[in-house]
């Protein structure tokens, strides 16, 4: 084992077909529930999804993060859902696939990322409340954040930002 607990034969990669049943029960039993489940099997039907990540550990699928395109004044994603197996959950497996996928996003032609999550765990990717205040969003509160991809700042400090058309069935 590695000191941050990950197992030393943890892998990431883009998702390919034959994980999609695997994805899907992951999100089933890490939300105790289908809606998250079901936001990743629309989203990649709408083709929203950009970019979807496993980590395999021993052959299996133990953890998924998903980024899908925003509605914003500038090329933004969403971070969500984030899953890892609950006998995996502490050893840093979220945070390698958060990061791995955040490191894949700057690579390309976005300019920042949207969360809504707990404040004192994704602060330590870069993400800020405070950066996401001047944005309308129906999720807009304590709990929505943004990241900046090119430096300390987003391209426009304010306006409306929405999530992919898929969040709308989570209800």
């Amino acid at each position: 084992m590695r000191s941050t607990g990950e197992s030393t034969d943890l892998k990431i990669r883009p998702e390919t077909p034959a994980d999609r049943a695997a994805i899907h029960a992951l999100h089933v039993a890490a939300f105790d529930g289908d809606g998250e489940a079901r936001l990743v099997d629309r989203l990649r039907a709408d083709g929203d999804l950009v970019l979807s990540l496993v980590a395999i550990d021993n052959g299996q699928i133990i953890g998924h993060v998903a980024l899908s395109p925003m509605t914003a004044p500038f090329p933004a994603l969403g971070l969500a859902p984030v899953a890892v197996s609950a006998d995996y959950r502490r050893r840093g497996t979220a945070a390698a696939l958060i990061n791995r996928g955040l490191d894949l996003v700057r690579d390309d032609r976005w300019k920042g990322v949207f969360v809504l999550g707990e404040p004192s765990y994704y602060e330590r990717f870069g993400f800020s409340c405070r950066m996401a205040e001047g944005y309308q969003s129906p999720y807009s509160g304590p709990y929505f954040m943004a990241l900046s991809l090119g430096g300390d700042r987003l391209p426009a400090r304010a306006g409306r930002v929405d999530y992919a058309a898929a969040f709308s069935s989570l209800a």
